[in-house]
């Protein structure tokens, strides 16, 4: 009895998942600190004011929420699901009119000390809700008005997201909310079609970027559709009888536009198989990875360029460890609420990592999307160990009846 008391006290936590996390904050807080130190005034600033600190106070704020999540059981979590959910829509709503725009885009909510990104909260609220519905007996997910709602509830913080506009983000959404409709159990038929008519919709809005004429194309963000050009490789058509001067203001911008991409690829590529050594990279040092996105978009591009190919793998490696024991949890999870919201925080981290090395190494255009507890970002951060924080949970409560 002794013996079976101390194992279960043993594997009350997935250590495992916990040590791999560890390792992702240590690697985030060294290479927040590679990417920043080389500036300036980022090494003359006062300590408490540099990145690399902000990251840890980050860490430290997002380890004790996600410890205050284990002490309660997830189905009390999931009673207050669609609260939290109704709250981060309008949340996503009040930034597109109260919000601050930066770089073209109004996603964050300016607190002074601190800017709030309510879509990094907003995917959390959606996955425990989306879990907590489709809970609900098998026979009842197999009617069309089931189905009908699952989807607005995807939709709906797809299309604010969208509006901010933060592509990546909205994107992200999809493929969680595919995956807890499958895990669910949602019938085959219902899902082919759905993903059939998303690939559909997807090519056709594809086509419509790259080759229809302006007064025919999908309403867009210039730069995002600029970032679309680039990575098809599709040359930036001047207009009929443009002049040689607007003609040249084109190919330039183009040449722009693609630089971030770029020198993320030499970054990567001039790694080799060891790096050249913490703070020895020389793109970020010179500025040819731009310095305002190397330590949050790019900050795989730095790890690969000063680490190398051994690097990359032990980053790929840690998060591998969070993906498979993520797994493990939800196939060991007590109930299909639990097993639901596990497949639910392991979807969206794959997604972030898949979409955020792909646009390092340009199987994937720019989106934006953080590297989960690598990029600097208090949001992301907060957002990224909450949700491990409800993986841990799943699993501690995994033999509670």
């Amino acid at each position: 009895m002794f013996e079976a008391e101390l194992n279960e006290r043993q594997s009350r936590f997935e250590r495992l998942q916990l040590a791999a996390l560890l390792g992702l904050m240590v690697l985030g807080t060294l290479f927040v600190y590679s990417a920043t130190m080389v500036s300036e005034s980022a090494s003359s600033a006062a300590w408490y004011n540099q990145s690399w600190f902000r990251q840890i106070v980050w860490y430290a704020l997002g380890v004790g929420a996600a410890a205050a999540l284990c002490c309660v059981n997830y189905h009390t979590l999931a009673r207050w699901a669609m609260v939290a959910y109704w709250i981060s829509v309008l949340m996503l709503a009040g930034v597109l009119l109260f919000g601050t725009v930066r770089f073209g885009a109004r996603r964050w909510f300016d607190l002074g000390f601190f800017s709030l990104q309510p879509s990094e909260f907003a995917k959390l609220a959606f996955i425990v809700a989306m879990a907590n519905f489709l809970s609900r007996p098998t026979e009842e997910l197999r009617t069309l008005p089931n189905l009908i709602k699952s989807l607005g509830m995807m939709l709906l913080p797809f299309v604010l997201i969208l509006k901010e506009p933060d592509l990546g983000s909205a994107l992200v959404l999809l493929p969680t909310g595919l995956a807890l409709l499958f895990v669910a159990g949602t019938p085959r038929k219902y899902l082919v079609r759905l993903v059939g008519g998303v690939g559909v919709l997807g090519a056709l809005f594809l086509v419509d970027v790259l080759f229809a004429p302006p007064n025919w194309q999908v309403k867009l963000e210039d730069y995002q559709r600029r970032r679309l050009m680039v990575y098809f490789g599709k040359e930036y058509t001047p207009r009929a009888g443009a002049s040689r001067a607007e003609r040249e203001r084109l190919r330039k911008q183009q040449f722009d536009d693609s630089h971030n991409v770029r020198q993320a690829l030499i970054s990567v590529g001039s790694g080799g198989l060891m790096g050249k050594g913490w703070r020895q990279g020389t793109q970020n040092a010179l500025g040819y990875l731009p310095r305002p996105v190397a330590h949050n978009d790019f900050i795989f591009s730095v790890i690969a360029e000063e680490e190398g190919f051994v690097g990359s793998v032990i980053v790929l490696t840690l998060y591998g460890v969070v993906l498979f024991t993520g797994m493990k949890i939800a196939g060991q999870a007590r109930d299909r609420l639990g097993k639901l919201m596990a497949v639910g925080v392991v979807t969206l981290l794959f997604s972030h990592v898949f979409i955020n090395i792909g646009m390092n190494i340009r199987i994937m255009p720019v989106t934006g999307v953080p590297l989960p507890l690598l990029s600097y970002g208090g949001s992301s951060v907060l957002g990224s160990l909450i949700a491990m924080g409800l993986l841990q949970n799943v699993y501690i409560y995994r033999k509670a009846y």
